[in-house]
């Protein structure tokens, strides 16, 4: 009895000693089986997010609205884009749109542009990068976006929608060069500009000018970044349109290699008479030439260039007007040139007969221009003579592109008076003040 009970427990002992192990095994495989039902169920609840997520991108994409690029019931600086309010950042700079910002809730500007006949066939949107409309192509860097109620080959007009985006670049610190221009006029595409903006435009940023076309097709266009200009040089202060003329005239020079002047005397006045061919030319422009140059051989220090911007590049032009100190031009797009000018130099300006009664403020544009751009404008002169115009009431009409005559007592006592100033001003000037401004102007401040 005692080995049969020595043996019992023995067999219990042993069969303690495997519950454990037993225990622990069938724990393992619920544990297993448990996750392979769960797997299951979470690679559903996966798959379902993932199609929760691409629901959610096509309803995105779903919501994009476009709208009229020119909204009708705008006043013509407002109605394009204009669901959104335009600012001046930093206060004292031209109002602009900037996309992606707060202001689009982080969403890209798209455009679909097929027209350029009417602009309220053309059409705008904003759109997260992640959900742009169907069919869309992104253009990868920075856009600069121009709508101009003028247009973009007339000099002047184009001058004044380059001003806000030169401005722009040089506060950026000059990094962000755009990687194309996107041009409309009342909403609808323009495909480039005049040679001579292009080149402007090209010197101020640094890179080629790329336009975009748009393909004359309706395929959404988005821009990764895009600023707009919608106004021109609106809101911009004084300070801030010196700069900016400042700056593009420092980056035209740098482009065209116009070197510091040599150490010399830098009393000395530079006078340019820069004729036109065809319309508001002068009719005699030997007898133009011999006034001028006869009052400046009274001045010590005084000379005279005659030329014609049709037989000058753009960069002949840059360093014909850098070393200009007194502009004489009949009313054109080749005044424009002013602008390469140094401040505080000085315009004299002729007009045929007929514009001061009729041509209204559009003719005071090199008048404004002049001191938007820190020059001097000593007066105009206006053709008193002319045939008559029979049968017609309007004699701007009649008179517009008409030749100019001269006055030779008039022109010789005007240009003794603007030479004398223009000498006393340079005589104020030491060399070395001079030259450390024209090095300093070099460097092309980027803010």
């Amino acid at each position: 009895m005692k080995k049969s009970s020595k043996g019992n427990a023995k067999h219990v002992k042993g069969s303690l000693c495997l519950v454990t192990p037993l225990l622990l095994a069938a724990f393992f495989y619920l544990q297993f089986q448990t996750l392979g039902v769960f797997s299951h169920i979470f690679r559903c609840a996966g798959r379902s997010a993932a199609i929760g997520d691409v629901d959610y991108v096509d309803r995105l994409r779903a919501s994009v609205t476009f709208l009229p690029l020119k909204d009708t019931r705008e006043w013509a600086e407002t109605w394009f884009i204009s669901t959104l309010d335009d600012t001046s950042e930093p206060e004292g700079e031209a109002k602009s749109l900037v996309f992606p910002s707060a202001a689009s809730a982080g969403r890209l500007l798209c455009l679909s542009a097929p027209s350029r006949r009417d602009g309220t066939k053309n059409a705008y949107a904003l759109a997260w990068r992640d959900a742009l409309p169907d069919g869309a192509e992104l253009r990868p860097g920075l856009a600069y976006v121009s709508e101009t109620a003028y247009d973009h080959s007339n000099l002047w007009h184009g001058i004044s929608a380059l001003i806000p985006f030169a401005s722009w670049h040089a506060r950026s610190g000059c990094r962000s060069r755009p990687a194309r221009w996107a041009l409309f006029h009342h909403g609808e595409v323009r495909l480039g500009m005049s040679p001579w903006l292009t080149s402007l435009a090209e010197a101020t940023t640094g890179v080629e000018m790329v336009v975009e076309t748009f393909n004359a097709s309706d395929v959404p266009v988005c821009f990764e970044e895009a600023v707009v200009f919608r106004r021109n040089m609106a809101g911009m202060t004084r300070e801030r349109l010196l700069a900016a003329f400042d700056f593009m005239r420092c980056k035209a020079r740098a482009q065209c290699g116009v070197d510091p002047p040599p150490n010399g005397d830098t009393s000395a006045v530079r006078v340019t008479i820069l004729f036109r061919t065809g319309a508001r030319a002068f009719k005699d422009e030997a007898a133009v030439t011999r006034v001028f140059q006869k009052e400046c051989a009274r001045v010590a220090g005084c000379s005279l260039t005659t030329a014609r911007s049709d037989d000058l590049t753009f960069c002949d032009q840059v360093k014909l007007l850098s070393g200009t100190d007194v502009l004489i031009s009949s009313h054109g797009a080749q005044m424009t040139n002013l602008v390469f000018m140094d401040r505080n130099s000085s315009i004299m300006e002729f007009y045929p007969k007929g514009w001061r009664e009729r041509a209204g403020g559009g003719q005071f544009v090199y008048r404004w221009g002049a001191d938007r751009a820190g020059l001097r404008h000593e007066g105009s002169w206006w053709d008193p003579h002319g045939d008559p115009c029979p049968g017609s009431p309007d004699i701007l009409s009649c008179y517009k592109n008409r030749q100019i005559g001269h006055d030779e007592a008039y022109f010789a006592q005007w240009a003794a008076r603007v030479f004398a100033a223009a000498k006393e001003r340079k005589a104020g000037l030491a060399a070395g003040d001079a030259s450390k401004r024209r090095r300093g102007a070099a460097t092309c401040h980027c803010s």
